[in-house]
């Protein structure tokens, strides 16, 4: 029975350095995991009080509708209409807020209508794409679509 257990020592250094390396991998998780992380699902409580402090950026489609009823009535029946206001023009909530404060970037087009548009093969088949050198021709999309309500007529 001696004889099995001749080499003990080895194993016995192995448990020792096993058992090390979990205490660190506590220790060092205790230091890093922030306080509240884990009691509401899988992520920090306190976060919620962070993000509350924290300005908003976007205000959303309902306040751009508000002033722009005409552009959003022009969206309502058209393919863009889940497309939202600040998907292009940028966060909005101060211009929202104060009109006169903040003006909407009007972005570049084509570079803006390619993001969505380009051909890609990813891309559902039904959604509309084009490979937009030969499409254009270097023409800014707006000079035949609309940017509001894009299908051609």
């Amino acid at each position: 029975m001696r004889e099995a257990f001749r080499d003990s020592e080895h194993l016995l250094r192995l448990a020792l350095l096993f058992v090390a390396g979990v205490a660190v991998f506590l220790i060092v998780r205790a230091l890093l995991v922030p306080a509240g992380f884990g009691e509401l699902g899988h992520f920090r409580t306190g976060a919620i009080e962070d993000n509350r402090g924290r300005a908003l950026a976007y205000a959303g489609h309902a306040a751009c509708a508000e002033c722009h009823d005409d552009i959003a009535a022009k969206l309502a029946g058209d393919r863009h209409a889940r497309v939202a206001c600040e998907s292009c023009h940028g966060p909005l909530a101060t211009h929202a807020a104060d009109p006169d404060a903040v003006k909407p970037v009007k972005p570049e087009v084509v570079p803006l209508c390619a993001r969505c548009h380009e051909m890609n093969q990813a891309r559902p088949d039904k959604h509309p794409q084009v490979d937009v050198d030969q499409h254009s021709e270097g023409a800014a999309c707006t000079e035949c679509h609309d940017q509001h309500a894009p299908h051609v007529e």
